[in-house]
């Protein structure tokens, strides 16, 4: 592990701690036996540590998205993935994320840092949303929208079944935090694929498959 990826770790450690604000750059350094000097050689100042640390969480989202083939950006910025994307592929990715998010070190503390924050900082309260509530609501929506679109999902309201779909993920996330053995922490991740796969159950229309094989070459 190189300097500036321990100095990344190091400092979301103590964000996830104590808080974004409450943190110096000189108890990072001192973290990690170095002087503030050595620090600045690799990041101008805590905004640049903590910029760091957003464009890494956001990037290694994307690639998440990319390896399930499900859109990396939104619906806004590019509309197209979303009329392509199989139902297959949004069981894939939300499984990925539930992992990533409950048992990534990296992932946990990050959303700690946003837990402590929310509430005294506007700039991270829009970043929360964006990272855990508005914004993953707001992906799956245009993602039902456009599966029903296509006719691979029974019709309804793509945003009511976005708040029933993405809710358990939020819960099971929280009740995975709060858990004190590994087994009560699959437990949670357990209930969240059988809550994933009854969903698709219910709602993913008989010709899905076959749908799905022919939307690429039309």
């Amino acid at each position: 592990m190189g300097t500036k990826e321990k100095i990344l770790i190091t400092a979301l450690r103590l964000f996830a701690q104590d808080g974004y604000e409450a943190v110096s750059v000189s108890r990072i350094a001192g973290e990690l036996g170095m002087t503030k000097g050595a620090l600045y050689k690799h990041y101008k100042n805590k905004r640049d540590i903590y910029d760091s640390i957003v464009a890494h969480i956001f990037q290694l989202d994307a690639e998440r998205a990319k390896t399930s083939k499900v859109p990396e950006k939104t619906f806004d910025e590019t509309p197209l993935p979303f009329r392509y994307t199989t139902v297959e592929g949004l069981k894939t990715f939300m499984e990925a994320q539930f992992r990533y998010w409950s048992e990534d070190e990296t992932a946990c503390n990050f959303r700690r840092m946003l837990t402590l924050e929310q509430y005294r900082n506007p700039e991270l309260t829009e970043l929360y949303h964006r990272a855990f509530t508005s914004g993953p609501l707001g992906y799956t929506e245009d993602l039902f929208r456009e599966i029903m679109g296509r006719g691979l999902w029974h019709k309804g309201n793509p945003r009511q079944m976005a708040v029933d779909f993405y809710a358990p993920f939020y819960l099971l996330l929280s009740i995975s935090d709060a858990a004190s053995s590994e087994p009560e922490k699959r437990a949670a991740a357990e209930l969240f694929t059988a809550h994933v796969e009854g969903f698709i159950e219910k709602y993913a229309s008989e010709g899905e498959e076959a749908a799905d094989g022919g939307d690429h070459k039309s």
